[in-house]
């Protein structure tokens, strides 16, 4: 709970909001306590007073009742009627939107088609309607507003039912012989609960507005019984010679609805784990950097350089580093490997390059990033923009998040050579159709005018090799594009890389965790634990007789055909919280060679310029490997 509200307050709107409603509440709570005056008893002596006249704090109304009184005593009844509303509706609406994306088929069309038609008519009309049938009263015209908010919450909450019905969790819960209802009960309702409390808490001031309007119109509270609306509707008459009684009730009104709006979006805030993480925060066009040390200095080390890198994630209180002084070079024509487990910060690396990673929350916090010595990190927007796709490419693991499925691949792989070079359309079409060629695609002329869903998944990737390569850039940076292809088409893509490779003179920096992509594609290998590198070198060397312990235990965990049999054994222990990372060597606490210098502080990188290592205590010395 003290975190819901540190996140709710974190939002100064929504914590306005809170205080607002809140003091609102609590006076309405506390009114029959209050040394108030009768608010139903006239006294025409005492008509149309000002505000703060003795005993008379807001004026008085045509009969002369106090308007302080009423005021209270009505915010109390629409308050009250306003979260009725939001709840049998939420209550209802959430219940028929559940039960229909749940069950699906008939029972999801005969529900939604008669929500349907309930939401064919204006809501106000279709308010009006039932109060007419039912007869003037607050609690009829509550009906109303209930009823006519009901196909809201039956919409929204079955949509994202419908999001969750076809889960394997519901698959997994059938199978174990739970029933319908205690799937609902269980798996459905603890999921889709946040989102019932967010529109219930979004709707609830557009209630307490339409209640008003009811009464208002004379529909709803009948006199001498007052809330905010009918206050209104019997100051109308008045408007001009004595605005006051107008005044007081529709302020309220503005106060509470607000209030309950800035209240509804912050909860939302607070609930949606994607907009509690920032995930749904527009980012920035460059990774925010925010350089807190000194500058390395610059050397001529390989054509793309990566120096004493830093990158964080600055979520809430929270500083996670997922990139921690990560030192990496690459060559013309050379293929580097980056290898390590998942969330190490092999992605983090290189999305940071070209200022790629999502601001906020990522923040680039130290060391450089020069290509043929500029540093990328100082570069402007404009000049970041020049170099990728045309200087530094990507090729990314997945490619339905690189091509865009509403436009045909041919059009998207021209698009990507006009963005940097002004070639006529022709011209640019023909170029595509090399490039599908060049990435052995065949009959790529009748291709190029496919949708990316009418490609195969290795199909796919080599067109996003195809966009990589379109303005024939200098470095290719590949975020394992072969992880979700078959074995076949996994060798199809590592050959067509090393061939593109030795043919442009392509630097390469290849990120994976496999070590026979590494061994079939990569010169040079850096391994990555807890966002830095731990080894780094050539690669027969350090498949041979890797020096790391944390290396040779990764390759201990693969099988290996024809060496008989072999226990394959796992990593003890989980990677280290990378906003909690432990002093001294991070792999310590998972290391059966660990002492208690190596805890301590930090390791030093030994070795010589080709292989180095983060340990205390190496399996050999890295000199004698490369004698």
């Amino acid at each position: 709970m003290s975190g819901f509200l540190k996140l709710l307050f974190r939002n100064r709107l929504a914590a306005v909001g809170a205080v607002i409603i809140g003091l609102i509440c609590l006076v309405a709570l506390a009114t029959p306590l209050l040394p108030r005056a009768d608010p139903d008893v006239p006294a025409t002596a005492d008509r149309f007073q000002r505000p703060f006249r003795p005993g008379h704090l807001l004026g008085t109304d045509h009969l002369g009742r106090d308007l302080a009184s009423r005021l209270l005593w009505g915010t109390r009844l629409s308050l009250a009627v306003g979260v009725a509303a939001a709840l049998i509706a939420g209550t209802i609406g959430s219940t028929i939107g559940i039960v229909a994306g749940y069950f699906g088929g008939r029972i999801d069309n005969v529900i939604m088609r008669g929500v349907d038609m309930l939401m064919a008519f204006p809501y106000i009309l279709l308010a009006l309607a039932i109060v007419a049938a039912l007869g003037p009263g607050l609690m009829n015209a509550l009906i109303a507003v209930a009823a006519v908010n009901i196909p809201f919450f039956a919409r929204n909450i079955r949509g994202v039912t419908v999001g969750l019905a076809g889960r394997e969790f519901i698959d997994a819960a059938r199978l174990a012989g739970k029933g319908h209802t205690r799937i609902i009960l269980t798996e459905l309702l603890p999921n889709v609960a946040s989102m019932i409390v967010i529109a219930m808490s979004t709707t609830a001031g557009w209630m307490i507005l339409e209640t008003a309007g009811l009464s208002f119109l004379g529909l709803g509270s009948q006199p001498p019984v007052a809330d905010l609306g009918s206050m209104l509707g019997e100051a109308r008459a008045a408007l001009i010679t004595s605005p006051h009684t107008s005044v007081v009730p529709g302020v309220m009104i503005f106060l509470i609805v607000m209030s309950i709006n800035l209240l509804g979006d912050g909860v939302r805030n607070a609930l949606d784990p994607r907009l509690r993480s920032g995930a749904l925060t527009r980012p920035r066009a460059v990774t925010l950097v925010e350089r807190r040390g000194a500058i390395p200095a610059a050397d001529q080390k390989g054509l793309l350089n990566i120096q004493d890198l830093e990158t964080q994630f600055h979520v809430g209180d929270r500083v996670y580093r997922a990139v921690n002084a990560v030192s990496l070079h690459v060559n013309p024509g050379e293929a580097l490997g980056i290898i390590a487990e998942s969330g190490s910060g092999k992605s983090v690396t290189a999305l940071s390059v070209m200022g790629l990673v999502a601001s906020p929350p990522g923040v680039i916090t130290g060391g450089a990033v020069r290509y043929e010595g500029e540093d990328l990190l100082a570069a402007t927007y404009r000049s970041l923009r020049e170099k990728r796709g045309d200087k530094v490419a990507y090729i990314f693991q997945d490619p339905l998040s690189t091509l865009h499925p509403l436009f045909r691949v041919g059009d998207q792989l021209t698009e990507a050579i006009q963005a940097h070079h002004k070639e006529p359309d022709d011209a640019a079409r023909a170029r595509a159709v090399e490039l599908l060629k060049a990435v052995r695609i065949p009959n790529a002329e009748s291709r190029i005018r496919n949708y990316p869903h009418q490609m195969s998944g290795g199909m796919r990737q080599r067109v996003g090799i195809a966009m990589a390569l379109a303005n024939d850039p200098e470095v290719i940076i590949a975020d394992e594009p072969t992880t979700a292809l078959d074995v076949t088409v996994q060798a199809q893509i590592l050959s067509l890389l090393d061939d593109l490779r030795r043919e442009r003179g392509l630097a390469i920096i290849f990120i994976t965790h496999d070590f026979d992509v590494v061994a079939q594609l990569c010169e040079r290998v850096a391994v990555m634990y807890a966002g830095k590198i731990v080894e780094e070198g050539p690669t027969g060397a350090i498949l041979a007789q890797p020096a790391h312990p944390y290396t040779r235990r990764l390759m201990a965990c693969l099988p290996e055909l024809g060496g008989g049999k072999r226990r394959l054994a796992a990593i003890p222990g989980l990677p280290p919280v990378v906003s909690d990372l432990p002093p001294g060597c991070a792999f310590a606490p998972r290391c059966d060679k660990a002492t208690a210098a190596c805890r301590a502080g930090e390791i030093p990188f030994d070795g010589d310029a080709a292989h180095r290592v983060h340990c205390l205590h190496p399996e050999f010395a890295p000199m004698e490997v490369l004698a």
